[in-house]
This record gives C-alpha cells, structure tokens and sequence, in this order.
C-alpha cells in the first residue's frame, strides 16, 4: 500500500506542474523544436512507442528516464541510426554508468542531418548561384534515474536544444519527468509508467539573417538594415501514460502486451499498442515486435495521422562479457518512404 500511495503521490505532482498544458487547444504544426517527438532506439519503436511502462535502460531516456534506474548493468551505452522522412537522418548516442544507491546518470545526444540544401534568396529565388548551407539541429539530455523501491522508480531529464538555419539560430531548455511501478495491484508482470516530456522555454530564432534592407516611408533616410522580429513558439509537450503486462508462455518463449496514450499539447492525442515475443537459447535471445500509433480525426481538425504500423526485431548475446543487443524497427509512412532504425546496445 506505501508502494501505490508513493506513486500517486508522485503522479499527483508530476500532472500540476503542466495541468495549464493539457488544457490548451490543440496547435497542429505551431510548436518549436519537433525533433524532440522523433523516437530513437529500435526495440520500442518496433512496438509502436508503446512501452512507457517497461523501457529500460539509455534505451528509456527518450521514453521515460525512470526506466534509466532499472538498467540491468553497472554501465551501458548504445548507438542508432534513423532513415527519417524527406531524407532526413537522426543519429542518436546515449552513455549511462549506475552508482550503487545513488542511482544512474545518463548522457545523450540527438543530431539530425539535413544534407546541403540549395540557398534562396530575395534576389536569387531559385538558387542558381550554387550556394547551399546545411541546417544544424542537435539537442544533448543529462538524465537522473533511481529506483526507490523493489517496484518504483523515478527519473528526470535536463535537454539542451539548439537550432541553426544559416545565420539564424534558437536554443532552448525542456526538462522531462517520468515514473514506472512493477507488479500494479500485486499482479506480477503488470507495469504502469507515466511521463511528461518537453517542458520548458519557447524557442525565437534570432541572428544576422534576419537583417534586410528597406527604405523608410515618408522619412527623408538612407537605405537602411532593418531586423525582422521572430515569433516564439512554444515545445511540443507531451503527457504519456502506459501500461505492460509481461509474461512467460513457454520455458523458453516469452510475450509481451503494452499499449499507452499520449496527450499532445500542440498535436493530436495518439493511441499505441505492441507487442513482443522473445525466444531463449543457451546463450542468445530472439525477439519479434509489432506496433501501431493510430491518431483519430479531431473534429477541429483534417490532419490524419503520417506514420503507421511498425514492426522489427533483435538478437541479444553475450560475448567477452559483454551483452551485446542489436535491434531493427521499420514504421511505415504515409507520402514518404518508411523510416528504418538500426541500433546497438552494449551492456557491461
């Protein structure tokens, strides 16, 4: 009973600090800084992003940090890869290390590359003066993870957000927070996790290509550089709430269920369901996943849902004292080509 009663509790506090947020109108395509809602890692985006309840691991410090306290290892670290959509590829590194009672510290870094992109302006609009500039956007997380009880841990993260578009640039700050508990209502293999992503600042791009040259009206003045004022706009903040059930179907074969529901403060809601089947041998793991993010019509608004079904799988093996895991998720798209994901987890 203390075990639930703790976790209401930190809930309870986690939901007031952005109870302003879920009661805003939806925004559809205002927020600042999307690439914070790209996933990253291949195990949970195979299963639709629908493992709040159960990641673990750096895996866990994009879905839920406090899955960063339930590591398995004194250290870990892991790597992927994305085919994102347009061409866009997202990069993604994470390092953790665990502390005995002190709990786990992480680091990651998110980069999405863009390639060069041909340079327009005012008097070259189509960009055949060759020019081209490649857009930089990277943002770098320090997480935080415990495990207070047997059953609950808790996690937060600290992200620094910084966008550049040739000679224009915006930082920003957004902090995460997230709760998982074990064995809910004494059930064993039964998980709930919540997690409230993306809180912080408004994000306003700012720099010298915002300079242009106009003459002023009925003002006897020269030719003057004026500077074009930016509008701020805010993080997508995202309020999620999941839950798992794990078990064993065979000595050697195991199944997982999880499904969630993701509250968008400037996008539409979005409901996620998947699933996992493991199988074991002496000294390998085989897993085959599935996934879907389904994203009903609102009433106030025609955007229909971009990705659809996913599905993937791994191997997880041990060598020279090592676990070694490696993933493949493929999520399908509409208009665009599917995105594919590729990453390596070492566990030492």
């Amino acid at each position: 009973m203390k075990n639930v009663l703790t976790l209401c509790l930190i809930c309870l506090l986690l939901l007031g600090i952005v109870a302003t947020v879920s009661a805003q109108n939806k925004r559809v395509g205002t927020a600042a800084a999307p690439e914070l809602l790209i996933p990253v890692g291949a195990r949970d985006l195979a299963m639709g992003g629908s493992t709040i309840a159960v990641s673990q691991g750096v895996e866990a410090i994009h879905w839920n940090p406090a899955g960063l306290g339930r590591t398995g290892h004194s250290a870990e670290a892991m790597f992927s890869t994305m085919s994102y959509i347009a061409d866009i590829g997202v990069q993604y590194g994470a390092v953790a290390g665990t502390f005995g009672e002190f709990g786990s510290i992480g680091f990651s870094i998110k980069s999405l590359s863009f390639g060069d992109i041909n340079l327009t302006t005012v008097d070259d609009p189509d960009g055949v003066g060759g020019r081209v500039f490649s857009p930089t956007y990277v943002t770098m997380g320090l997480t935080y993870a415990r495990a207070l009880t047997d059953a609950i841990s808790a996690g937060g993260s600290v992200k620094l957000i910084t966008e550049q578009i040739h000679r224009v640039s915006a930082s920003g700050v957004a902090f995460d927070f997230g709760v998982q508990y074990s064995k809910l209502a004494g059930i064993s293999g039964l998980s709930v996790g919540v997690a409230i992503k993306n809180i912080g600042s408004q994000m306003k791009f700012d720099g010298s290509g915002l300079m242009r040259e106009a003459q002023a009206i009925d003002v006897r003045r020269p030719l003057q550089m004026f500077k074009s004022e930016a509008a701020s706009f805010e993080l997508p903040s995202v309020i999620e709430i999941g839950l798992t059930y794990q078990r064993a179907i065979a000595e050697n074969l195991s199944g997982t269920v999880s499904g969630s529901f993701t509250n968008n403060n400037l996008f539409l809601d979005e409901y996620r369901l998947g699933g996992e089947v493991g199988y074991k041998l002496e000294s390998l793991q085989l897993f085959g996943r599935a996934g879907l993010s389904v994203v009903p019509k609102d009433q106030n608004a025609e955007q229909e849902r971009v990705f659809g079904a996913c599905f993937g799988g791994g191997i997880n093996t041990t060598a020279a004292g090592i676990d070694i895991t490696i993933d493949y998720a493929y999520r399908s798209a509409e208009f665009f080509d599917g995105n594919q994901v590729f990453s390596v987890k070492f566990g030492f």
